[in-house]
C-alpha cells in the first residue's frame, strides 16, 4: 500500500510499532520487570496480612464487647509477624529462582 507521499505504509506501521514497543519497555529487561513485579507482590501481601489481621482483631473486640483494643493490638502484632515471615519466604524463593538472570 502506497500513501500520497509515495512511502510504503507498512514501513511506517513497523516504525510506529517499534516506537510504541520502545516506550512500553522503558529500557527494562525481562528480569528487572519480573523483580519489580515480585517486589510489588511482596509489599501487597505484607500490607494485606496486617490489614486483615487488624480487622479480625477489631471484630473480636466488637464481638466480645471489650472497651479496650487488646484484640486489635494482638492481631496487628500477629499480622505484622506473619507479613514479615511471608515476605522473607517469598524473597528467599526469588533469590533461588534460576530465571532471575540479570542478563535476561
Amino acid at each position: 500500500m502506497v500513501d500520497s507521499s509515495g512511502n510504503n505504509g507498512g514501513d511506517d506501521l513497523a516504525r510506529r510499532i517499534a516506537d510504541a514497543q520502545a516506550k512500553h519497555d522503558r529500557g527494562v529487561t525481562n528480569a528487572e520487570g519480573r523483580a519489580e513485579t515480585r517486589g510489588w507482590a511482596v509489599g501487597i501481601e505484607f500490607v494485606g496480612a496486617v490489614l486483615v489481621s487488624g480487622f479480625i482483631g477489631w471484630a473480636i473486640d466488637k464481638w466480645m464487647g471489650w472497651q479496650t483494643p487488646w484484640g486489635l493490638i494482638v492481631f496487628l502484632v500477629l499480622g505484622f509477624a506473619a507479613g514479615i515471615r511471608r515476605a522473607m519466604k517469598t524473597s528467599a524463593e526469588f533469590d533461588t529462582d534460576p530465571d532471575n538472570d540479570p542478563k535476561d
